[in-house]
């Protein structure tokens, strides 16, 4: 083995897993363009102050996680610890808001500083989707919808749950946050330094600690759904019903918060047990400040992102790689037209495999091992009538097919 390995918290894909998160991937960009969701790619570093602004200077991300290199000219960047904020960014940068609404879908790999453990590494994949422009709970409901229809498709939706809460309009968060203000300070002994900091510029970001004796207090702290106002329980009703009416189950988890000032009414995430303690695999909400907070115009926003390696975990599909057609010449001169067959087979949409060593045996019980569904086999005799043994190799048939009529003979096999 080689001294050389992988850095700590990222891993090799390798051919069988990069099959099965490839159908991750491929399964939610399909299901997405059935929603009318484009693609869009983000660069993969940023400059560092679109992630502090939008993630905020206290959060955990911005203060331990992220990858921030100083650049040679002086300026900072920042490796991508999340999708939202770079598709953001590529709005204003872009112009798009004559554009509204947009649907915008996009899938690569993020980074965080942030310790390895099953399904999270260092470097890892998200794919994501952003509906901008639509203030309504509608767009809400078609954003969790589509978020079902993909755990549907992957096979795994019967081992998610989703738990959804409202986080109101900004008048009932500022209510909100002045009574968890009130309620935290009078345990300020007992929070934890990450929550004392957090106290009065961010105290929803403290309901989110992992921090034991922070927890204890979070059970007994004020409730967001009593600050809520008429408009806020209305928005939050209408995403419901909508959801009620597509049968998308649903449980209310009035302690699911998105700490920052820009997140407000739907918020949701589908979590599992089913990899061991529980986890979240697809999560989102509304954020209609975003783009303003980022000093662009105000720009309504819902959304969510999903990990790739956890899906791919959780579907626990072993996806196997197309089934090739083994050629195998014998002699200098099948050799030569062996490529020409290949080549011509290929440009009809087969996988094949060129056998270039070992006597026939070898290079069949190497077809084998490649899973081969037929061997076409190329030597003097068949050159001299125009024609190749065919063999299937599952049933061990085989047959001269001539060879202006080989890719009529593998059309059922495509």
């Amino acid at each position: 083995m080689s001294s050389l390995q992988p850095v700590r918290g990222t891993h090799d894909l390798l051919p069988e897993q990069m099959r099965a998160h490839r159908a991750v991937s491929d399964t939610a960009r399909h299901v997405a363009a059935l929603y009318g969701f484009d693609e869009i790619a983000t660069p993969i570093f940023e400059k560092t102050e679109v992630f502090k602004r939008t993630l905020g200077d206290t959060s955990d991300i911005v203060t331990k996680e992220m990858y921030t290199f100083a650049m040679k000219e002086g300026e900072e960047i920042t490796l991508r610890p999340e999708g939202t904020a770079g598709v953001a960014r590529a709005f204003m940068s872009n112009g798009l808001s004559q554009s509204l609404p947009l649907k915008l879908f996009y899938s690569g790999p993020m980074f965080r500083h942030e310790r390895p453990q099953k399904g999270r590494q260092r470097q890892f994949h998200q794919f994501g989707a952003e509906f901008l422009g639509v203030p309504k709970p509608e767009a809400d409901a078609e954003i969790i919808a589509l978020g079902v229809h993909i755990l549907r498709e992957l096979g795994v939706y019967q081992d998610t749950k989703l738990e959804l809460n409202t986080l109101g309009d900004v008048e009932s968060r500022k209510a909100y946050r002045g009574a968890l203000i009130e309620y935290f300070s009078a345990h300020r002994d007992r929070l934890s330094e990450d929550s004392l900091n957090r106290l009065e510029k961010n105290p929803l970001r403290i309901l989110d600690s992992k921090d034991e004796g922070d927890r204890e207090l979070v059970a007994t702290a004020p409730l967001f759904w009593d600050y809520l106002n008429e408009e806020s329980r209305d928005f939050f009703e209408k995403v419901k019903s909508c959801l009620d009416a597509l049968g998308i189950a649903y449980e209310h988890n009035t302690r699911l918060v998105r700490g920052l000032d820009y997140y407000g009414h739907t918020a949701f995430e589908f979590t599992t047990t089913a990899l061991g303690a529980q986890g979240t695999v697809l999560a989102g909400g509304r954020y209609d400040a975003l783009v303003k907070t980022m000093g662009g115009p105000d720009t309504p926003g819902v959304g969510f992102a999903a990990g790739v390696e956890r899906l791919a975990m959780l579907s626990d599909r072993v996806v196997e790689a197309p089934r090739p057609l083994a050629i195998i010449p014998m002699g200098a001169e099948a050799e030569t037209m062996a490529f020409k067959v290949a080549s011509d087979l290929r440009y009809a949409g087969h996988r094949v495999e060129l056998g270039y060593s070992g006597n026939m045996k070898k290079r069949l019980t190497r077809a084998n091992r490649d899973n081969a569904f037929a061997a076409i086999i190329l030597g003097e005799d068949e050159l001299a009538q125009g024609a190749v043994t065919f063999r299937d190799l599952t049933s061990g048939e085989q047959e001269l097919v001539k060879l202006d009529l080989l890719e009529q003979r593998l059309h059922s096999y495509l």
